[in-house]
């Protein structure tokens, strides 16, 4: 069978934060998905009612965050920005699913589909790489539409031949795999599952199991 390597936490890009003490934002980039040009007046922080405001999607962890855009910088929904030193955004920090604006949540599945896409390579590892979770679920199981039927017919692809794309999984096994991995992330940053793939589980729900493979295909892709 093949297995996943045990996680081990590579070297860390950037982190991007602020001297403030701000939580720091381990993502490379980010998808604008709300630009709120005067603030947003139910916001539960008050410094961002009543001045410029993003909300955005992180392009590795698919961390949610609000942020400053720069003054006189013009930023487009579903903009992709840098978070680096000369990134058009500051002051990021981390929110919930609750947290974001019914724009931002119109946005929010475009913009994990143009990650999934942006991350082909890694996306297909997890159809190739993917574990049972226990004696009676494998991970496959938790996409939306796969059942026992389809995940058997998966690892028998998968072990006749490692797929290779989007388009193989599509063809030899009649899955959209953007589609329902873009479900599954989504479903996941709204929280209430038991079990969390690809997002890391609200601090208030700790009885879930954290799979982290994301973080697994990272490391693999590093060795």
């Amino acid at each position: 069978m093949i297995r996943l390597h045990p996680y081990r936490r590579p070297a860390r890009h950037h982190r991007f934060g602020s001297p403030e003490g701000r939580p720091r934002i381990d993502e490379p980039a980010v998808y604008i998905i709300d630009y709120m040009e005067f603030g947003n007046p139910t916001d539960r922080h008050p410094e961002h009612r009543n001045k410029p405001l993003v909300q955005a999607v992180g392009t590795k962890f698919f961390t949610l965050i609000e942020a400053e855009p720069l003054p006189a910088v013009r930023i487009d929904i579903l903009e992709k920005v840098e978070l680096d030193p000369h990134s058009k955004i500051r002051r990021p920090i981390p929110i919930t699913y609750d947290d974001l604006t019914s724009v931002a949540r119109t946005n929010l599945p475009e913009a994990i589909k143009r990650i999934i896409i942006d991350n082909e390579r890694l996306f297909v590892a997890f159809f190739n790489l993917s574990q049972p979770v226990n004696i009676r679920l494998h991970a496959l199981e938790l996409l939306p539409g796969i059942g026992k039927k389809t995940m058997r017919h998966i690892l028998e692809e998968r072990k006749r031949k490692p797929f290779e794309s989007f388009k193989d999984i599509k063809e030899r096994t009649k899955v959209d795999p953007v589609k329902t991995l873009t479900e599954r992330i989504i479903s996941e940053l709204m929280g209430n599952e038991k079990y969390y793939l690809f997002v890391k589980p609200p601090r208030k729900q700790p009885s879930t199991l954290y799979l982290g493979y994301l973080e697994r295909l990272y490391y693999e892709e590093l060795l």
